[in-house]
Formats: C-alpha cells, sequence, structure tokens
C-alpha cells in the first residue's frame, strides 16, 4: 500500500511518528464511459471558461472569489494555516466511542509506525485498549482540516475520519412523524421480529457484494454472443393493510426462512 500522508500524533508531549494508508478499497466493477456510436473512450477536459481552450493540470490554481475578484492561493499560502496540523494528528481529548454518534462517521484509515516510533506507537495502542476509550483529534490532510478518531483496531490504530457537526445536515425540514398512534400489541410483535432476526452471534464477513458478480456473467455472456434471459422477479406483498396482519406474516415468513436454512 502507498502512504497517502505521513507526519506524526500528538500524544501529550509524546511524538509518535507514523504514515497513513487507506483502509478501504473499491469492490465495483470499473466500467468505462464511451460514446455509443463507436465506444470510443470518453474523457474529461479541463475548458478555460472565457476561451473554450484546454487548460494542462501545471497551469491550475486554487483561488476563492471575494469581492467579485480572484484571491489565488499557493501551496505555501495553504501550508501557512495552522503548520503544525499540516504534519501533526493533535490528540485533544479521550472519550468513550458510544458517545459519538455514527451519524459522524465517515472514512478509515490505518496508522503504521515509522522508524523510531514502534515502542511509542504499541504504548498508545495498549493503553487504549485498556481505558477502552479513543482518542479525539484534527489534522490537516490535502488543505482541508480534518477531524478524526482513533482506536484501537486489533494491532493497529486505526484513524477513521468524522464529520465536523456544521457538516451534518437536520432533518427538521422532512415530513417525519413526531408521534403516532401504537397498539401494545403491534410493539410486542415488533419487538418479537427484531429478536427473531437477531442471531446469537454477529458475523460481518457474512455479507457479500453479489451484484458484481452477477453483473459480470452477464457480460462473459454479452461477451460470447448469448442471449440474456428475461429475469423472473416477483415482488412478494401482504395484501393486508392491517399492520398487526403483517407483523405476523413477517413472523410467519421468518420462522418458515429459517427452517429451510436449518433443513
Amino acid at each position: 500500500m502507498r502512504a497517502i500522508w505521513s507526519g506524526s500524533i500528538g500524544f501529550g508531549l509524546v511524538n509518535i511518528p507514523v504514515k497513513l494508508f487507506s483502509a478501504t478499497q473499491d469492490s465495483t466493477l470499473d466500467l468505462d464511459m464511451l460514446d455509443k456510436h463507436d465506444h470510443a473512450n470518453i474523457r474529461y477536459a479541463r475548458i478555460n471558461q472565457d476561451t473554450g481552450k484546454e487548460v494542462a493540470w501545471g497551469d491550475i490554481v486554487k483561488g476563492y472569489k471575494y469581492n467579485d475578484e480572484y484571491v489565488v492561493l499557493s501551496e505555501e499560502d495553504f501550508e501557512k494555516v495552522r503548520p503544525e496540523k499540516n504534519k501533526t494528528i493533535g490528540i485533544d481529548q479521550f472519550v468513550e466511542q458510544e458517545k459519538i454518534d455514527v451519524t459522524y462517521y465517515d472514512t478509515p484509515y490505518y496508522l503504521e509506525p515509522t522508524k523510531g516510533g514502534e515502542r511509542a506507537y504499541v504504548l498508545l495502542r495498549e493503553a487504549l485498549k485498556k481505558t477502552g476509550k479513543v482518542a479525539i483529534g484534527s489534522y490537516v490532510l490535502r488543505t482541508k482540516e480534518n477531524l478524526c478518531l482513533l482506536k484501537a483496531e486489533g494491532d493497529a490504530i486505526l484513524l477513521l475520519k468524522i464529520r465536523f457537526p456544521e457538516e451534518i445536515r437536520s432533518y427538521d425540514d422532512l415530513n417525519i412523524p413526531k408521534t403516532a398512534t401504537i397498539k401494545d400489541a403491534e410493539l410486542k410483535m415488533a419487538t418479537s421480529l427484531i429478536n427473531q432476526l437477531t442471531p446469537k452471534a454477529f458475523h460481518m464477513d457474512k455479507y457479500k457484494d453479489t451484484y458484481d458478480d452477477e453483473l459480470m456473467k452477464i457480460i462473459e455472456m454479452k461477451a460470447k454472443g448469448k442471449r440474456i434471459p428475461k429475469p423472473k422477479f416477483k415482488i412478494v406483498k401482504n395484501t393486508s393493510k392491517d399492520l398487526m396482519e403483517q407483523l405476523k406474516a413477517s413472523l410467519g415468513e421468518s420462522t418458515t426462512t429459517k427452517r429451510r436454512k436449518a433443513s
């Protein structure tokens, strides 16, 4: 893997040199955009709005429109803003992870210690494990300040990028009911359905992206000139509008599914 950032973790007066690596990878098929007439690849061009001519990457700069005029920013300008955060993940505080709503979660990364930082890295990892807490800090990546969470993940320290509160939209403008008349029997039945669909042990690795596998089968069939059969798909709907009847039917369906898996 290729590091996308290098710097250090500021743990009090302890400095831990680290590199940042992406913890995720794209699992979708790599589809190209083509011209439907001749199947030629479509490319994106950077066009000057005034001249209509293409602009080379080396001639592109970033700017902010201020009083109808653009203020152009250089790489040096970005580095002058909180320079310590360009190279340091500053830990501000520690907290139980349960206190951070999952709405704030964004992208996970792995942190790897560089030469000389191994002992301090292990110390922080083991301290996080022992306390059961996560660290909250911030750093700058690609000209943007990022809020993050550091947690022990096996032998590694995971950096989970989290969103700032101002980045979370409110749902107040949505038509979401605050109350509704729910019968005790309906709530009991819904709880039973939840319990019935709750496994004794949860294993995330049981979930697989099967859509791309099915799409690849179609691609291979088309490549070989084979006819693609029309899929047979039927949505099973409960004809009853009664919520209690729908819950009973759901419980019955769940029980039948479990028996099929067991047999």
